[in-house]
């Protein structure tokens, strides 16, 4: 049996792939600590934690898009480069 070699996105996709996971992770932690301090983590957090976090999902992706080059150009000038 031939070994199935695992399909990988061509690397021009990364600069939208980094966003993308970075703003569901931080998003997911960021709107659960919120929801925690407003709410307890009770019976209310499941579904307010849902909804903060789509919410709060859909602003932090397209502001990752535009603002990942400029913190790239920002890390560059004050770390120094090989």
């Amino acid at each position: 049996m031939p070994d199935k070699q695992k399909r990988k996105l061509p690397q021009r996709y990364a600069r939208f792939v980094t966003p993308f996971i970075l703003s569901i992770l931080m998003s997911a932690i960021v709107s659960a600590v919120a929801t925690i301090m407003s709410v307890g983590f009770g019976p209310e957090f499941a579904i307010g934690w849902a909804n903060a976090w789509g919410a709060s999902w859909l602003v932090a992706f397209p502001s990752l898009l535009v603002m990942m080059p400029v913190v790239r150009r920002i890390v560059l000038l004050i770390v120094e480069q090989p």
